[in-house]
């Protein structure tokens, strides 16, 4: 299944030679850093919107359910976001997504595209990734709990070998730590991924994403620890932005993750806290380009852990509105300047490398 690229990465592609671009396919990498309802292809989205009816039953949280005519605007920004660039009807536009994949089948349906869009491949070339750790925050449905979302991800994730893919449930900073009737929290995130690790199933990690600027981080240490505990593997979005406390940012590395989720904008403290505990850090730079976290690529952040042999994973975020692949983001480590940040091979090849070590599978 081919993945149409931004205009960054497609013009990162197109400065690669054959043989450069045959180099990067067969390199063995992994993706650490994908989430579920971002890797839709629009393809499979489109055809869920054909068959789709308003009805109370579809809609989320009592919201009024989306109409047609909201469906059709959500998936033109996702799939036009890298022309848009505007971060408030990205986030707004994932509504859709949860809409149309609410149900069982569509669920399965979507985990099915999205694994086979990075493990599959329709011509003689190899899949996107050796290995994928896919990752989506249990989302409770009107006709599905949290638990049967999570067996429905988890059961199409089982279909390939343990060396090919895997999970990761995601705590949303949204989330409660108290008891609430109508949504998950934390502490049941926590309990459904101990207690399906426990069970031998195919839960690797435990993941902290969503608004970055929302929640009170102070209030994760025990579940944090509970999960690290279990011998789950821990990875934080962190410092996504320029208005996350340098004192939040710290609490968190505290808790001691394994992996980093993008950490833009990490201080000199945290800094010197990452590289000096080897704490992996999950890299995507289209994501960063085109919610303009980073002005250039050259000016990425990338660079700061390069020059201090610091392990790192290149990875896509969310493939369908940034429109990248995992080839492409390699492309950008690979292509001469201004086009790409113009590595060498043994360069790209030693963070392709780090992100097979970073997997959470080695934890296990």
């Amino acid at each position: 299944m081919t993945m149409t690229s931004s205009s960054n990465s497609s013009a990162a592609l197109a400065a690669l030679s054959p043989s450069q671009l045959s180099w990067i396919k067969n390199l063995p990498k992994a993706e650490l850093h994908a989430h579920l309802n971002g890797c839709v292809p629009i393809s499979v989205l489109r055809e869920f919107a054909q068959s789709y009816q308003p009805h109370p039953s579809t809609s989320l949280n009592s919201k009024p359910p989306l109409s047609h005519q909201d469906i059709a605007a959500g998936l033109y920004t996702l799939e036009n976001f890298d022309k848009s660039q505007d971060i408030h009807s990205f986030f707004s536009a994932f509504e859709t997504v949860y809409t149309l994949i609410s149900t069982r089948e569509a669920l399965a349906t979507a985990t099915r595209a999205v694994l086979a869009q990075f493990l599959e491949s329709n011509t003689a070339d190899p899949p996107e990734c050796t290995y994928l750790e896919l990752r989506t925050t249990p989302r409770p449905t009107s006709t599905l709990s949290a638990m049967e979302y999570i067996h429905t991800v988890l059961s199409e994730v089982e279909k390939y070998p343990p060396n090919r893919a895997a999970l990761i449930l995601s705590l949303d900073r949204r989330m409660s730590v108290d008891s609430d009737q109508t949504a998950v929290t934390v502490e049941e995130t926590i309990d459904a991924a101990v207690q399906l690790k426990k069970q031998g199933r195919r839960i690797v990690g435990v993941d902290l994403c969503g608004d970055p600027l929302a929640g009170d981080m102070s209030l994760l240490e025990p579940y944090i620890a509970k999960a690290k505990a279990a011998g789950l593997g821990i990875t934080l979005h962190v410092a996504e932005t320029p208005k996350n406390p340098p004192e939040e940012t710290l609490q968190l590395l505290s808790y001691g993750p394994h992996r980093l989720g993008h950490a833009t904008f990490l201080d000199e403290e945290a800094k010197e806290k990452v590289v000096k505990e080897r704490i992996a850090v999950e890299l995507c730079l289209s994501s960063n380009l085109l919610c303009k976290t980073v002005p250039t690529l050259s000016a990425h952040h990338i660079a700061f852990y390069l020059e201090r042999n610091h392990s790192v994973a290149v990875c896509t975020d969310d493939t369908l509105p940034f429109r990248t692949s995992l080839t492409a983001e390699y492309a950008l480590l690979l292509a001469s300047p201004p086009l790409g940040l113009g590595l060498s091979e043994a360069q790209v090849a030693k963070i392709a490398k780090g992100s097979m070590d970073a997997a959470f599978t080695v934890l296990n």
